[in-house]
C-alpha cells in the first residue's frame, strides 16, 4: 500500500516543520518539507498530498496578530491555475485528505474562517485571542479527547498530557449560539481538564483561559483542524518531564509519547 504524504509548510518564521516532519514519517507517512512561497508560486502542488499541514511558529513575527498575515496570503494569493491556496486546502478536505494546524497553525485556520466553519461561508466565526493569564505560557497540561468528534484522531488518548507554547491561545466564539453549536456537533475534540479529567474552566489548568475549555477545534467534516497544544513535542515517552516516575509506576510502558500516538491516528484518517 503507498504510504500517505504530507506537506509541512514552512517559512516566514514557521519553526516547528522538522519535528512535525519527523513525526509524521514515525506514523508512517512520506514528508515534504516545503517553503510557502514555493507552494504559492506552484512549484509544490498540493494535488499528490493526502495531509497538508500548517506547523507552529511565529509566522511573520504574529504582525497584526498570531497567524492573520499567513491567513491573508492563504486567503488572496492566487495559484498559477487561478484559485488561492485557500480553495486548494478545502480540495484536499473534499477528497478525504486532511488540513491539520497546530498553535500558530491554528491560529491561521481560524482567521481564514476554515475552523468551526459552521456557516459554511469562511467567515470567521471564532478568534484565538491572547492568553487569560497575560503571559506566554511554556509548559505541559492535561487534555481529555472526545471520542464523538467527528475529527477521528483521538483513539487511545482519551486523558494525555501535552505540551503548550503560545501567547495567544484563548479560544473565543464570536456569538454564544455559534459555541452551543460547535459544542453540540462535538468540533471541540480536545479539552484542557483537571485532575479528575473534567473540563478545567480556570487557570492554571486551563493555560489561556479558552471557551469550552478548548484545546483543539475541526470543522463539521472533521477534515479540517486546529490544535493549540504541541504534539509534535511528545514523540517519545522520555520528551515528557517526569517519565522516570512513569516508568517505575508502570512497568511495560510504551517508550512511543502520546504526540506519536495522535500522527499515527491522523494517518490512519487519510487511509481509511
Amino acid at each position: 500500500m503507498k504510504r500517505p504524504e504530507a506537506l509541512v509548510v514552512t517559512g516566514y518564521g514557521i519553526n516547528c516543520e522538522e519535528e512535525t516532519a519527523a513525526a509524521y514519517r514515525l506514523a508512517g507517512a512520506t514528508a515534504t518539507v516545503a517553503h510557502l512561497e514555493n507552494v504559492l508560486r506552484g512549484v509544490v502542488n498540493l494535488d499528490g498530498f493526502d495531509i497538508v499541514h500548517l506547523p507552529g511558529g511565529f509566522s511573520f513575527g504574529d504582525d497584526l496578530g498570531g497567524g492573520r498575515v499567513l491567513a491573508n496570503r492563504i486567503r488572496t494569493r492566487r495559484l498559477p491555475g487561478g484559485a488561492t491556496l485557500c480553495d486548494g486546502l478545502r480540495a484536499v478536505a473534499r477528497r478525504g485528505g486532511m488540513v491539520i494546524g497546530i498553535c500558530n497553525g491554528f491560529q491561521a485556520l481560524v482567521e481564514l474562517g476554515l475552523v468551526p466553519n459552521l456557516g459554511g461561508e469562511l467567515a470567521a466565526e471564532a478568534a484565538l485571542m491572547q492568553n487569560a493569564s497575560g503571559k506566554y505560557e511554556d509548559r505541559w497540561v492535561r487534555v481529555r479527547s472526545d471520542a464523538d468528534c467527528p475529527a477521528a484522531v483521538w483513539a487511545g488518548l482519551e486523558e494525555w498530557e501535552v505540551p503548550v507554547r503560545h501567547g495567544q491561545g484563548r479560544l473565543v466564539f464570536r456569538d454564544e449560539a455559534l459555541r452551543e453549536e460547535a459544542a453540540r456537533l462535538h468540533l471541540d475534540g480536545l479539552t484542557y481538564c483537571d485532575e479528575r479529567g473534567e473540563p478545567a474552566g480556570r487557570y492554571p489548568e486551563n493555560p489561556n483561559g479558552a471557551e469550552l475549555a478548548c484545546a483543539a477545534l475541526c470543522d463539521p467534516s472533521g477534515r479540517i483542524l486546529g490544535i493549540m497544544p504541541h504534539p509534535e513535542a511528545y514523540l517519545s515517552l522520555f520528551n515528557h518531564y517526569d517519565w522516570p516516575r512513569i516508568r517505575r509506576e508502570r512497568p511495560g510502558t510504551s517508550e512511543d509519547g502520546a504526540g506519536l500516538v495522535w500522527f499515527r491516528n491522523v494517518v490512519r484518517a487519510v487511509t481509511a
